[in-house]
C-alpha cells in the first residue's frame, strides 16, 4: 500500500469517525457568527452569518486557536469561534418555548377545569337520579305491599265468599227439605181431615139409622 493511499484511509477514517461523534450545539446570543474557511479572521468567510439560535453540527473543536468546525443544515462547512457556540438553546427560544409550554399548560388546564365542571355536573345528575331511584324504589316498595295486603284481603275475600256460597247452599238444602217436610204434612194433614171428615160422615149415617131405633113408639108408652 503505497503512503498516499494510507494517508487517504486515514483521512476518510478520521472524517468518519468524527461524523459519527458529531452532535448539535446552536449558535449563542450574537446577532450574526460568520463561518470562515479556517480557523482565524484572516480566513476567507463561506457564510456571511448564521442567526443566533441556529442549530448546527459541531465536528470537532480546537482550544488552542478558540475555533470550532461546523455544519449547517444546508451543508456548508467551516470555522466559527467556540465562544459564539453553547449546548443549551438561547434564551429567546428558550422563553419562547417556555411560553408555548406555558400556553399549551393554560389550555390544558382549561380543559380539564372544563373536565372537571362537566364531572361535577355528572355527579351532580347522578346523585340527583339516584335520589330520584331511591324516591322510586320506596315508591314501589309501598306499593307492593299495598299489593300484597290487597292480594291477602282478597284471598280471605275468597275464602270467606267460598264459605259463604257453601253456607248458602246447606241452608238452600235445608229449606228444600223443610219444604218438602211441609208438604208431606200438608199432605197427611189433608188426607187426615178427609178421613176425619169421612169418619164424621159415616157417623152421622150411624146416628142417622140408630136414633129412630132409640126412640120409644106409642104403644109402648100406653103401656107404661
Amino acid at each position: 500500500m503505497t503512503p498516499h493511499r494510507l494517508f487517504a484511509g486515514l483521512l476518510l477514517l478520521m472524517m468518519a469517525s468524527t461524523g459519527l461523534h458529531a452532535q448539535t450545539v446552536y449558535i449563542d446570543d450574537t446577532l450574526l457568527a460568520p463561518i470562515r474557511s479556517g480557523e482565524g479572521l484572516q480566513y476567507r468567510i463561506l457564510h456571511k452569518g448564521v442567526r443566533s439560535g441556529t442549530p448546527v453540527e459541531l465536528i470537532t473543536s480546537n482550544r488552542e486557536s478558540g475555533y470550532s468546525k461546523v455544519r449547517t443544515r444546508e451543508g456548508i462547512e467551516g470555522w466559527i469561534p467556540t465562544r459564539f457556540l453553547t449546548n443549551t438553546p438561547i434564551a429567546r427560544d428558550r422563553l419562547a418555548k417556555a411560553t408555548q409550554e406555558l400556553e399549551r399548560a393554560k389550555t390544558q388546564l382549561a380543559t380539564l377545569q372544563e373536565e372537571l365542571n362537566t364531572l361535577k355536573s355528572e355527579r351532580n345528575e347522578l346523585a340527583s337520579s339516584e335520589q330520584d331511584l331511591e324516591s322510586k324504589n320506596a315508591a314501589l316498595s309501598e306499593e307492593l305491599r299495598n299489593i300484597k295486603s290487597i292480594s291477602a284481603n282478597a284471598l280471605n275475600l275468597d275464602r270467606r265468599n267460598s264459605e259463604l256460597r257453601e253456607e248458602n247452599q246447606k241452608i238452600r238444602n235445608e229449606l228444600e227439605v223443610l219444604s218438602a217436610e211441609k208438604e208431606r204434612l200438608e199432605a197427611k194433614s189433608e188426607s187426615d181431615f178427609m178421613l176425619l171428615g169421612a169418619g164424621l160422615v159415616l157417623l152421622g149415617i150411624l146416628l142417622a139409622v140408630l136414633i129412630p131405633w132409640l126412640k120409644p113408639t106409642k104403644k109402648s108408652d100406653n103401656w107404661v
